[in-house]
């Protein structure tokens, strides 16, 4: 997560507050796009986007992935 530029923070945000929407296998995407105003290797950014693909496990939600992209 922090190699692709995310935080636990934003991820947590994302699951929480984001919008919801049905991703493959089953599995469950969460979407949410943050001010960001910062270079991320060399580069300004004004927004970041992060997408979680999670699975419900036990009554929490198990985060397999995250896809980060910036803008």
């Amino acid at each position: 997560m922090l190699e692709r530029g995310a935080t636990e923070t934003m991820i947590i945000a994302a699951v929480q507050g984001g919008s919801s929407f049905p991703a493959k296998y089953g599995r469950t995407g969460f979407r949410r796009v943050f001010a960001y105003d910062t270079s991320w290797r060399g580069r300004q950014y004004a927004n970041v986007k992060i997408e979680a693909i999670a699975v419900q496990d036990a009554g929490d939600w198990l985060v397999l992935t995250v896809i980060v992209k910036f803008f």
